[in-house]
């Protein structure tokens, strides 16, 4: 074995430092190569990826482009971590949410989680089908409330869930200084969700009781996922949260009949925030890094600049749970609790992969609360204090999602606060309008989802769940990345439902498999996204045999040409014409539009539109709406 010497010299010392004209090059090279003639600046922009509010991901980051004061863990301004240690201790809280009116099923579902790994409980409290405020002690009967921490969600009732769940710590004897809890008052975002306007002088009380006497408690949540939830982006999320904080900190510190209010610090010792977490990984760390940045310089212009620590909740995105093939839910989950994890979350809550579909079983419960196990006990995730720093990209898009978060916060300071821009409506305006363009990109299948508007199995049955607690209604809309694809999906399980059979189409392929494989298997994932049954069968038409194959196909008037270009050429008219003598109304043409044109009626392509080609289809042939 040769031993280098220790003379200090870099072992890539004898080779030059490349500059970023070089890679600038060799990028444009490899795009002249794929038809792009671009240089500079355009090959980069070439290679980068547009992302919500205005923010772009490029190709390449260097240090000169990372900010250069993120501060130490545990320091303002709290980038790298609320705590100098980060979650190395004993990683982040696993908190479960559990639903359901019945306290029984609740304490089983409770107990078994709490054996099984699961450190901190969420329960969901009041509202038609909640859990009944007087049924909690009921439901955490056998809990150790001085080991594991409770968070309430009881929406208008959370006064009143509160006060049980104090009272439960005073029955059995827990010391104020061993409770830990986050009692859930959120009157602005139970507003935003439900648009009843609640007052706040409860959550105050309870604040100043909290202060006073539990040491450990915190009296309100600053729950973003409303405004997650009605499609908002992550920069309005963040914005949104922020302008709430204030809010409750106005509150929390104005003097009023009863004497001066809280502190700063103690008010902000008050408040918990909960977050979105999604499957874009890179994005949910950067959104749990600046979250920490916006709220520290909040914190320091209220004068208590240390005591900044954002406290931190992070929830999987209900947005992205998709309800067709519902297991690749786990998938999503795995990477927004990972990405939560290592954006430094306090608690993590993984949704069982069933939750949209009713109320999650006892299995979808264990992979929940598995997921954050296999991450923390076998990855070692939090055995490292802010894995993603340092790094040019994760730094830089922090900074600029900050940025941008900032700048909607002020928006909504301008227009008066939270409460005069949810009840003035430009909330709900902005988020409609964020949702509308990223519904676009859904439609058009640049923001793909993974077994439904991509790899879609018409074959596989339906997860069938019991009904979960009515959700609250009457605020802010509620949306699904799946909802257009599923409004497909159900108009075509009604028509199998009557007919025996769904909506079908005609792949018609042309020569042999290299020629026409990659299309008609584009082809049959999109029109399979709808709803619409392929039929490729035989597996190469020409002319001669294009009519006969097509009557027996059972197809509804519909047929589809996959081949190469050069074989359109030879045969695409032809067999077009063969297709319509047999009954084909509209022969569709997988390719780029204009291609065969005068041959063919419509065309399907990589960014066509296919929600409004899917949609038109099913009208077409006559499947109910």
């Amino acid at each position: 074995m040769t031993v280098l010497p220790d003379d200090g010299l870099s072992l890539a010392a004898e080779f030059p430092d490349a500059t970023h004209e070089q890679w600038q090059r060799l990028v444009e090279g490899v795009l002249r190569k794929s038809g792009k003639d671009v240089s500079g600046e355009a090959a980069e922009d070439a290679l980068s990826t547009k992302l919500q509010d205005g923010l772009t991901t490029r190709p390449l980051y260097t240090a000169p482009e990372a900010p250069d004061e993120i501060g130490f863990p545990g320091f303002a301004p709290f980038v790298r971590g609320g705590s100098p240690a980060g979650g190395s201790a004993g990683g982040w809280d696993v908190r479960q949410r559990h639903l359901g009116s019945d306290p029984a099923r609740v304490n089983e579902a409770v107990l078994t989680d709490l054996e099984n790994g699961v450190t901190s409980l969420w329960l969901s409290l009041g509202g038609p089908g909640g859990l009944p405020v007087e049924a909690l002690s009921r439901a955490l009967d056998g809990v150790y409330l001085d080991l594991a921490p409770v968070s309430l969600d009881a929406g208008a009732a959370y006064a009143d869930a509160a006060r049980a769940l104090l009272r439960l710590y005073d029955e059995r004897g827990v010391a104020p200084e061993a409770a830990r809890a986050s009692l859930g008052a959120d009157p602005l975002g139970h507003e935003a969700r439900t648009g009843e306007v609640l007052d706040l002088a409860d959550a105050v009380g309870l604040a100043r009781e909290a202060a006073a006497h539990w040491p450990g408690v915190r009296a309100l949540a600053v729950d973003a996922l409303p405004y997650h939830e009605a499609g908002g982006s992550a920069a309005e999320e963040l914005g949104l949260s922020l302008a709430t904080g204030v809010a409750y900190l106005r509150t929390l510190t104005a003097a009023d009949g009863d004497g001066d209010g809280l502190g700063v610090e103690a008010a902000l010792g008050q408040l918990e925030f909960r977050y979105a977490a999604t499957a874009d990984q890179f994005l949910t760390i950067a959104k749990f890094r600046a979250a920490r940045r916006l709220w520290a310089r909040i914190a320091q212009a209220c004068g208590a600049p240390d005591a900044g620590a954002q406290r931190q909740h992070a929830v999987t995105s209900p947005v992205m749970m998709t309800r067709r093939d519902p297991w690749v839910n786990m998938l999503r989950t795995t990477v927004a609790s990972m990405a939560a994890g290592v954006g430094g979350a306090d608690s993590v809550t993984v949704l069982p992969f069933d939750h949209e579909l009713g109320l999650p079983d006892a299995f979808a419960r264990r992979i929940a609360r598995n997921t954050s196990t296999i991450l923390l006990e076998e990855s070692h995730l939090a055995r490292v204090i802010d894995p993603a720093g340092g790094s040019y990209y994760v730094e830089r898009l922090t900074d600029e999602l900050a940025h941008a978060a900032w700048e909607f916060f002020q928006t909504i300071e301008k227009a008066g606060g939270l409460a005069a821009a949810l009840r003035s409506g430009l909330v709900a305006e902005r988020l409609a309008a964020t949702w509308a363009e990223r519904s676009k990109q859904l439609a058009k299948r640049r923001e793909p989802i993974t077994g439904v508007s991509e790899f879609p199995l018409l074959s596989e049955k339906p997860v069938e769940r019991g009904p979960a607690p009515a959700r609250p209604s009457g605020g802010l809309p509620r949306v699904r990345r799946d909802e257009a694809y599923e409004a497909l999906r159900a108009r075509s399980d009604a028509h199998l439902a009557a007919t025996g059979n769904r909506p079908r189409i005609f792949l018609a392929a042309l020569g042999p498999a290299a020629a026409h494989t990659a299309r008609a298997t584009f082809t049959a994932n999109l029109f399979q996204a709808g709803g619409v049954e392929p039929v490729h069968d035989p597996v190469s038409v020409d002319p001669a045999t294009a009519a006969a194959a097509y009557a027996a196909s059972g197809a509804d008037g519909m047929a589809v040409l996959c081949s190469s270009d050069a074989l359109y050429e030879e045969q695409a008219e032809a067999v077009a014409e063969a297709l319509r003598a047999a009954g084909a109304t509209t022969v569709f043409l997988a390719g780029k539009p204009g291609t065969s044109a005068g041959a063919v009626d419509e065309y399907v392509f990589a960014g066509c539109d296919a929600v409004a080609v899917l949609s038109s289809v099913l009208d077409r042939m006559g499947v109910a709406s």
